[in-house]
């Protein structure tokens, strides 16, 4: 070969690579810092916890990605609200323990690495790192030629948080007469586009800038909109209550998210049309003839968060989420059950 082969011609750009580093450290410094060592750009993140007041705390962590809804990205070529989906999927998944965010990292991977796509992704991720009031403490970036389409990426993260132990929500004090308190989601979230694509693009046959008159937005405006983080409404309920149960509504809804957090002996009942569904719900059900069952076991139906507490708490925890600036429902109670009832009983 007359010509010497370089990365770059293999598809890896390393000088890009740095530079998109350098695009970033900006976005980075402006979540927020306290017990961040050092910057990015080095081999690991380091931080050192304030344990101050804590008699045994708890390292809580969580990991996930955001799924098929990455399509949605890729059709709208909106790329700076998937970060904050893929931060809400872990920071949720901690907060149900009763833990505060520490510091998020994420993992981008890419064909060909786009520098302004990558800072939009990243911007996301630093506003959902903002909202749960966590660092971003750093991340991985690789370019891997052949294993993604054009313009294509996947993103997946983890986040770590901390609880004393003595406050920490371990469902054990969960019993008959608990009620159940549903704080209102964003939308879809994360959970079941795969679904969702099929629906709206294969039997409507919309594009993702086809006006829906029943959402009164193009639906690539609906599907776009990003996962709510609960961090800061969760911690506003703590300070004044004891919360005996949380569940993070995901893929399986409400009837396997909030059993997951129940002691075997319980059960659950669920007033249906105790809160507003949101109109994306109903047209996708009547778009795609989809039972309720399987709308109520694949998507959150308006309900992201569910907040288990005793019946004389619910006033309190009512009001305070209403100070929170979020919408929240009294939607069912928890009861005794025998070895042969069901665990979940809509009412």
């Amino acid at each position: 070969m007359s010509k010497s082969l370089t990365y770059a011609d293999a598809g890896v750009d390393i000088d890009k690579g740095n530079a998109f580093v350098e695009n970033i450290k900006k976005i980075v410094k402006e979540t927020p810092q306290k017990g961040v060592l050092g910057g990015i750009g080095g081999f690991g993140g380091l931080f050192s916890p304030d344990l101050s007041g804590m008699t045994e705390p708890v390292f809580v962590s969580g990991t996930d990605g955001v799924g098929t809804k990455l399509k949605i990205a890729f059709l709208t070529g909106r790329h700076d609200t998937i970060g904050i989906d893929l931060v809400a999927m872990c920071v949720n998944d901690i907060a149900v323990t009763g833990a505060k965010p520490l510091f998020f990292l994420d993992y981008f991977s890419t064909g060909k690495l786009d520098l302004n796509t990558a800072t939009d992704v990243v911007k996301g991720i630093a506003e959902g790192c903002k909202q749960s009031g966590c660092a971003l403490l750093g991340g991985e970036t690789a370019e891997m030629p052949g294993i993604y389409g054009d313009n294509e990426y996947d993103l997946a993260g983890f986040s770590v948080g901390i609880v004393d132990k003595s406050k920490m929500i371990d469902n054990s004090k969960i019993k008959d007469g608990h009620q159940l308190i549903g704080i209102e989601s964003s939308g879809i979230h994360s959970n079941g586009y795969s679904l969702v694509r099929k629906i709206c693009f294969e039997i409507l046959g919309l594009k993702v800038d086809s006006f829906v008159p029943e959402l009164d937005k193009t639906i690539g405006e609906e599907l776009i909109v990003p996962t709510k983080i609960y961090t800061k409404v969760i911690a506003d309920i703590l300070k004044t209550t004891e919360v005996h149960g949380l569940a993070h509504i995901t893929g399986g809804g409400l009837d396997e998210n909030i059993v997951r957090v129940l002691p075997n002996e319980l059960k659950i009942r669920i007033k249906k049309d105790s809160w507003d569904i949101p109109p994306i719900f109903k047209f996708l059900q009547e778009g795609g003839n989809v039972e309720t069952k399987e709308m109520m076991r694949t998507f959150n139906n308006g309900i992201g968060m569910v907040v288990i507490i005793p019946e004389s708490a619910t006033s309190e925890v009512l009001d305070t989420i209403s100070n929170s600036g979020e919408k929240a429902f009294l939607i069912g109670d928890v009861k005794d059950r025998d070895d042969k009832e069901e665990r979940v009983e809509w009412i």
